[in-house]
């Protein structure tokens, strides 16, 4: 069986996500591994196999056999989800644009000072390696 390479359109549901952050913490584990992770309330261990095993289907995540049981592990960084996710909301919502999304949580509210401080710092650093 071929293994499916990362498609960089799809995107994760909640419960993939919270799977995945699992995961990307750990670097390896067992479906055992991951219940214990999880806050309570705990879902089934049939669930968490559930969506492993679709996570898999997805190309997020690889096993390695040891007897019965599988050991999951990332296929995809967590850094390259990261990237995937803001391009497409950048391209989706902020027509392709990074300082678009900027200004809106600026407008929102949502940057503190302490956040206006670091991107300047940033803007700075990126102007001076230009």
């Amino acid at each position: 069986m071929r293994k499916k390479v990362f498609d960089e359109t799809l995107t994760l549901t909640k419960a993939e996500e919270q799977i995945m952050q699992l995961l990307w913490e750990k670097e390896t584990a067992f479906v055992n591994d991951l219940l214990e992770m999880m806050p309570e309330p705990k879902p089934a261990r049939n669930t968490v196999l559930t969506f492993v095993r679709i996570l898999e289907r997805k190309g997020f995540v690889g096993h390695r056999k040891f007897g019965n049981i599988h050991q999951y592990f990332p296929l995809v960084s967590q850094s390259q989800y990261l990237s995937n996710s803001l391009t497409r909301l950048s391209s989706t919502y902020f027509q392709n644009s990074y300082a678009n999304l900027v200004n809106f949580f600026a407008e929102e509210g949502k940057l503190r000072r302490k956040d206006i401080a670091e991107i300047e710092e940033l803007l700075r650093t990126l102007k001076r390696k230009r």
